[in-house]
């Protein structure tokens, strides 16, 4: 695979028009849509009106007149579509961890009225840190124990009698392994436990299928692949025979069934609507629908799963061209090589320098991102994510050249490029 082979595989590319949606600066080849999302054209102009005309003229009419109080369902309803999720199921609001928590609660209250001597969680060591450390906190809280198991030891720790709930990123953010999420849903409703997954990595990045997994919660990230911007709302989807069981913890007025009679006592509305909690941010619902957009825009194209398709081809070709022009290096891919178990994403790994090589690139217009290891059995990662929509197969080229450049000259052992930043 040469240049010219790759500018031949972006002309017959069916979803590269898709790229005129997004800003992205001349010069920069963009590989961290798996941390934040570029910015969307409409989301701009779209906020700005927001902000003039139905706040700055309408002011509190625009509850009712620009529908600011059924935003949440109505974007809710937008990023249904992308996971497998029926119309009503899924609602856009607070943040992944707010969400989990949520959820999680919910799970734990379920799970104790009908199964009550079961009392542990078991999660991935190398999950997200906040989904371990939100469930630490309940755990704490509740009595209850948090067991972290490697990810070949999950089929084993469901044998577990006492284990009540399994908590799992269905992408992983660190290596970009990918669950089977209907097998393990089935393998954990086998043994009685209930499935909680994050969709950080997943939705807007790969085909989900929450229904047909018969999955139990759900929650997700919106300014990842979802393009929403930064610190947009997340989203939380329940399975319908567990929504109206019970509770969840912050009970808000917005998951009232009647906030405006302004009742003393709470009483949840039905359904997805009692998982939010206090006043929705209307200008942030605004970013993340025009994000959910650009990715619902692939719809005439094929949907999440000519998404995939590209996805899967870019990430091929990446882990390729790195074995081939930068062989000798010492990278090592992290990243499964098998299409089923693969995300969006490529993760390398080197014994030294993995920081500074990122910040070197990043200097040079290829922005990927950085994660530490735990200095055991997670090595440092060089991490790169591949949103279709946006990027080509000549980036990944030019991506890759960059990365051998960096090597090669060993311009990353630079003293600017060693300096640890507060963010990696």
């Amino acid at each position: 695979m040469n240049l010219q082979d790759c500018r031949a595989l972006d002309a017959q590319d069916p979803l590269r028009a898709l790229r005129d949606l997004f800003e992205i600066a001349d010069g920069t080849i963009y590989l961290d849509g798996n941390s934040l999302g570029a910015l969307p054209r409409a989301t701009a102009a779209r906020v700005a009106e927001v902000v003039t005309q139905e706040w700055g003229r309408d002011l509190i009419r625009s509850w009712n007149s620009a529908g600011w109080f059924e935003k949440p369902r109505t974007v809710g309803d937008q990023i249904a579509r992308l996971i497998g999720a029926a119309p009503g199921t899924t609602i856009a609001t607070d943040s992944t961890s707010i969400n989990l928590f949520k959820v999680l609660s919910a799970a734990l209250r379920i799970s104790a009225q009908r199964s009550p001597g079961r009392w542990r969680i078991v999660s991935e060591r190398s999950n997200f840190p906040t989904d371990l450390y939100i469930a630490e906190a309940l755990c704490k809280d509740k009595g209850w124990e948090l067991v972290l198991v490697e990810p070949h030891e999950i089929a084993e720790a469901l044998k577990d009698e006492k284990l009540a709930i399994l908590m799992l990123t269905h992408v992983n953010y660190r290596t970009g392994a990918m669950h089977d999420m209907a097998a393990v849903t089935q393998a954990a409703h086998d043994a009685g436990v209930l499935v909680v997954w994050d969709l950080a990595h997943s939705a807007g990045a790969v085909p989900v299928d929450l229904t047909g997994a018969d999955a139990d919660f759900a929650v997700g990230c919106g300014y990842k692949y979802l393009n929403g911007g930064p610190g947009a709302p997340a989203f939380v989807w329940v399975n319908p025979r567990h929504a109206d069981q019970c509770w969840q913890p912050l009970a808000g007025w917005w998951g009232h069934d009647k906030p405006f009679a302004f009742t003393p006592d709470y009483q949840p509305a039905p359904g997805i609507v009692r998982y939010q909690c206090g006043t929705q941010p209307m200008i942030s619902l605004a970013a993340l629908e025009c994000g959910v957009a650009t990715v619902l825009a692939a719809e005439p194209h094929g949907g999440m799963a000519a998404l995939r398709r590209k996805s899967l081809a870019l990430t091929d070709l990446f882990i390729a061209l790195v074995e081939e022009r930068c062989a000798g290096h010492g990278l090592q891919l992290v990243t499964p090589r098998e299409h089923g178990q693969r995300g969006s994403q490529v993760c390398l790994s080197r014994s030294e320098g993995a920081y500074a090589i990122v910040q070197a690139l990043i200097a040079r217009g290829v922005i990927g991102d950085y994660r530490a290891g735990d200095g055991a059995g997670h090595p440092d990662i060089l991490r790169f994510g591949f949103t279709p929509l946006y990027l080509g197969f000549e980036d990944v080229w030019h991506a890759v050249e960059h990365l051998r450049q960096v090597l090669e000259s060993g311009e990353w052992r630079r003293p600017e490029f060693n300096r640890q930043h507060a963010v990696t």
